[in-house]
């Protein structure tokens, strides 16, 4: 499977647990407690993957951005947000530089 295809399978999964009940299923527990725990959640990990990154720990670095990828995911779905949606802005984005994209982005 290609590394898009698991996202969009992850993504396929985590969307399909929003009905689930919460008592067995982590996703639908986190789609209950809400987009706030959800974006927490997302917080969390981003933030164990830097300091898992500044250790210098390699195994944990994929483990914690694993996480991450599945809270990101969560959060997508519970914002009615596709995968395809990221990666037709970052393919847009392909080939520009970082500089000049961010100089390009609205003010405020």
């Amino acid at each position: 499977m290609s590394s898009a295809a698991i996202l969009d399978a992850l993504y396929e999964v985590v969307l399909s647990r929003k009905d689930a009940d919460p008592a067995r299923s982590h996703t639908a527990a986190l789609y209950a407690k809400g987009r706030g725990k959800i974006a927490q959640k997302v917080g969390e990990e981003a933030v164990e993957t830097v300091i898992e990154a500044v250790a210098g720990n390699r195994p944990a670095i994929i483990s914690e951005s694993a996480d991450l990828l599945y809270h990101l995911s969560v959060l997508w779905a519970d914002a009615g947000i596709r995968p395809q949606e990221i990666y037709a802005l970052l393919e847009e984005r392909f080939g520009i530089s970082g500089i000049d994209e961010k100089a390009a982005r609205p003010k405020g």
